[in-house]
């Protein structure tokens, strides 16, 4: 680091590996437990809620949310998700990371209660009231996603930065792996207490009453690990480089982080003033000077996750579609209600243990070796590698399991061990302090807007061709094979979009401005270190 830097945030960039980064890392790692849980746990039950609701008398098949139904309750979270990514992504630039953080918080805490306490006596007011509940936990978890990234990157140091900040996005992993556990324990214990016989035994019996509570139980525990962490969030400073950089209060920036790393810093009121005077620290997102810095930047981030997420979470929310079209669940009708939700969920913890915790923690250990730009590139390669695996041959994997199996957990090891990390973590280190968190939230909507695409698209799409074999209420779609040559191509793209992205390993935040060339020359020669710190 230059000498001329301000003090504050080269003790930051040079710090050794402490306790706090530690403590960063759980803080914001398990709010986004909380996110993963909260948006994966509704596939787990959404067969549930489909037998308990939409039974019709007759059918010799289980009750099904109706398609409109399907996707509300699946895709209403992301819908909220994304609008407050853009939201919480630009507050956090204006009031601060730490005020916004707690907000968001709260209100995943108070919707994940409120959406296990959906309430009315008709389908239709049920699932109204746990789709409005939705989208307002989606609304929180949305700006997680910024302010987590933006805080953990503003903290770390520049050595190990990216693998604190995936450290933090691959508590995900535990999140998915956690929602698809307690639905195995909650329904293991129901379905001990509650004899029920399979659907095409007795319709009405093979769903007990107390089916209604095992969703609820399940969608309400999500609350529980982001509850315990709120007096911690409140308790962390605000970032050093948002108090210099942003509030412009050098004085606090440094007394704050003097405590936190144990050492002296000097204020360098002065230097903070001169820099956020700088012509080059005062353009705004929509100027033509951002356009020209990082406007391929930001097409880059967001594109790429835009890409990433329509086959990432195609793939994990409609896992239960996919395992049960090779024969991997029993059909429906042999099972009783509860019976259904421990076989998905029994499912999805084997993906989630072999195939996404994994990558995330490769990632971990590797990203601050390999870099940002190599295990992106790599991973939305074998992504496509692995979709075209499952899709040439597919009709051989609906008789081989095993094999199947193997290869879905492939795709979500490479999703995790590349861009599912990578497009998190790059947004939060490429962009001007002041503009990091709107940067990042957008990046991130974009991210979401491939995810909605990919649960409405991949609802419809994956139906069987025969319109006599699909879901009930659901149009002939193109069958799975082939949306699995859908997504082989979205990969492909997303292979292309990330030459786009820069590298940012072993670069200091400011580095990444790009504006230390450019600032020596626009600066008067008498004070050429203000150009050389000034964040982009």
């Amino acid at each position: 680091m230059p000498n001329d830097q301000l003090q504050v945030l080269n003790a930051l960039d040079v710090a050794k590996t402490q306790w706090y980064h530690f403590t960063a890392i759980v803080i914001a790692g398990m709010g986004f437990f909380t996110d993963a849980y909260d948006l994966f746990c509704i596939s787990l039950v959404t067969k549930l809620l489909g037998r308990i609701y939409y039974h019709v008398d007759g059918s010799p098949k289980p009750g099904n949310l109706p398609p409109n139904v399907s996707a509300a309750v699946t895709g209403v979270a992301f819908c909220g998700t994304l609008a407050g990514q853009l939201f919480f992504g630009w507050l956090g630039d204006k009031m601060g990371r730490k005020r916004v953080y707690g907000m968001t918080l709260m209100l995943m805490v108070i919707c994940s209660v409120a959406s296990g306490l959906s309430f009315g006596k008709s389908p239709t007011s049920v699932i109204a009231t746990l789709c409005f509940f939705r989208f307002w936990l989606g609304f929180g978890i949305g700006g997680d996603y910024p302010l987590s990234a933006t805080i953990m990157s503003e903290y770390a140091n520049k050595k190990t930065r990216g693998a604190f900040i995936a450290a933090v996005f691959a508590m995900q992993g535990f999140g998915i792996l956690t929602g698809g556990m307690v639905a195995i324990i909650v329904s293991v214990a129901f379905k001990s207490h509650y004899k029920a016989p399979p659907y095409s035994v007795d319709p009405i019996a093979s769903t007990v009453p107390q089916a209604d509570y095992v969703w609820r139980l399940i969608l309400m525990f999500g609350a529980l690990p982001a509850a315990m962490t709120y007096y911690s969030r409140m308790k962390m400073p605000e970032t050093a480089r948002y108090t210099a950089l942003v509030a412009k209060n050098a004085k606090q920036a440094a007394s704050d982080m003097a405590k936190v790393l144990q050492v002296e810093i000097e204020a360098e009121q002065e230097k903070v003033e001169a820099l956020t005077k700088s012509e080059a620290n005062s353009f705004g997102l929509f100027s033509h000077e951002f356009m020209r810095r990082h406007g391929v930047h930001l097409l880059g981030t967001a594109s790429t996750w835009f890409l990433l997420d329509i086959a990432f979470y195609s793939q994990n929310l409609f896992q239960k579609d996919i395992f049960g079209a090779i024969g991997w669940i029993p059909k429906p009708e042999t099972m009783s209600a509860i019976e259904e939700v421990f076989r998905i969920a029994r499912a999805q913890t084997l993906i989630a243990l072999c195939g996404t915790v994994p990558g995330y923690w490769f990632t971990v250990g590797l990203i601050d070796i390999v870099g940002r730009f190599k295990i992106q590139l790599m991973g939305f390669f074998f992504m496509t590698v692995f979709m075209l695996g499952l899709a040439f041959p597919y009709h051989h994997w609906t008789e081989n399991h095993i094999g199947f199996l193997v290869m879905y957990a492939f795709t979500f090891f490479f999703a995790n061990f590349g861009p599912n990390s990578t497009t998190f973590i790059v947004p939060a280190e490429i962009f001007p302090a002041r503009l990091r968190s709107t940067c990042h939230g957008i990046s991130a909507a974009s991210g979401k807007a491939g995810a909605i695409i990919g649960a409405f698209g991949f609802l419809y799409a994956a139906q069987n061709q025969d319109k006599s074999k699909t879901d009930h209420g659901y149009p002939a779609g193109i069958g799975v094979r082939n949306s699995l040559f859908v997504l082989a191509a979205v990969n492909a793209l997303g292979f292309l979009f990330t030459l786009l992205v820069p590298e940012s390993k072993g670069k200091s935040l400011e580095e990444m401005s790009g504006e230390n060339e450019e600032g020596e020359i626009e600066v008067v020669s008498s004070e050429p270190s203000y150009a050389r710190t000034v964040p982009v």
